[in-house]
This record gives structure tokens, sequence and C-alpha cells, in this order.
């Protein structure tokens, strides 16, 4: 059985849709950030990188147990797992696998930035934003562009659609115009169609609720960086 490990970001999101997506069965544990449950020693043993998503298969490699984090890592093993969402032909496996690392490399961190200067930011640095928006536009111009007389980002529905389709959610929050990449919008509109994708999307959003004091402390003050 897949034990999941995880919490209303894109990145949960990713490995929420790949296991729908794969109709595998899996227990879910949410793991409260604000509260610091991501730094109980009993999670570090699963994710040492205090982050989510992470995930424990009982199932795993000969039938032994096998523990994962990070987001694009877990969703390599799912893929291999049930052979579903990377291709097996050597040109379309690579092009998939470095759309996912492109993913995770860029238009995960920079649009996380995006969305830490012109959301969470308790001061306003005009600087900062500007950089990480522009950024963020450039991204999406790239995506853009790759969607450009394709449905889907490196052929076929992948992982590299699965990975990168949360963080177009949230475009308002990057402040980006989505109207300005209609590329972008026709794709992200029919993953969203998809019913594995539609089933948790609701529940998993990410939404800005405003922080506490422990809170903010907690994902990106003192305590995030308390030496463990």
């Amino acid at each position: 059985m897949i034990e999941l490990f995880t919490a209303a970001t894109p990145n949960g999101q990713k490995v929420h849709i790949m296991l729908e997506e794969c109709g595998l069965p899996y227990n879910e544990h949410w793991v409260d950030i604000d509260a610091g449950d991501q730094f109980k020693p009993e999670y570090l043993e699963i994710s040492p990188n205090n982050k989510i998503p992470a995930l424990v298969d009982s199932d795993g490699p000969d039938g032994r147990p096998i523990s994962l984090f990070e987001s694009g890592a877990i969703l390599v093993y799912l893929a291999e797992k049930t052979g579903l969402f990377l291709p097996a032909e050597p040109e379309a496996h690579w092009q998939t696998l470095t759309w996912l690392f492109w993913q995770m490399g860029g238009f995960g961190p920079f649009l996380g930035q995006a969305h830490h200067f012109n959301a969470y930011a308790p001061t306003r640095i005009k600087y900062a934003m500007d950089r990480y928006t522009n950024e963020a536009k450039r991204l999406y111009g790239v995506l853009d562009r790759q969607l450009a007389g394709r449905d889907y980002i490196a052929g076929e529905y992948s992982i590299a659609d699965i990975a990168t389709f949360p963080w177009t959610r949230l475009y308002q929050r990057q402040g980006v115009d989505l109207e300005a990449f209609p590329n972008v919008k026709r794709w992200q509109q029919a993953i969203a169609a998809r019913p594995a994708v539609a089933k948790d999307m609701k529940r998993t959003e990410d939404i800005v609720n405003g922080f506490t004091e422990k809170s903010w402390s907690v994902l990106f003050g003192a305590e995030q960086y308390q030496k463990r």
C-alpha cells in the first residue's frame, strides 16, 4: 500500500494527480506545514528535507518497502512502477524527463518565489516582485512556445504535464495574464478537464489565508532555519 504525506500545494497536487491517473490505491496523510508537522522526527525519517510531498510504498522494488521525497522523483517512481505516463521509446522518454526537470529546476522554484513576494511577503519589495514576476512571464513564454502545435508538453500526456499543470493554476498570484499565453491556456483547460485531475483540485487548492506569527516562523522564519 502507498502512504502519501502531503499538503495543499502545487507539489502535493502533482502526486495526487499521478496516483489518481494511475488508479493506485493509497492512504493520505495530511502534513500541517503551518503547525510544523514537517519538522517532527518521524517525518524527517521519510523526508529529510522537511518538505512535502513524501511517499512510502510498502510494495517497493523487489517487494521491499521504499520511502521517497521530492515530487519529481516520486512521479518517475510511480511512472516506472505502473508503466504509465513516461514513454519507453528513447527520444520521447528523454524529452519527457527534460521537461520534468525544467519544471523542477525552474518553473516551480521561480514561480514559488513569485508567490512569496507577491502574496506572502510582509513587505512589498518592488525589485523582488518585478524580478520574479518577469521570470514567471519568461517561463510561461517557454512553455507556450513548446505547446504550439502540441496537445501536451512532450508529445503524449505524461509526468511532464502532471508536474507542470498545478503551478499554472496560480498564474494570477504570479503576476501572469494567461490570455497572453494562448497555448498554455488551451493546454491548462484540457488538463483540468481530465477526471483524475478534477477530482482533487478544489480540495488540495493552495489558498493564502494569512499567517499567524507562529505559522510565519514555521514556514519562512526562525523555525524553518533551526538546526536539526
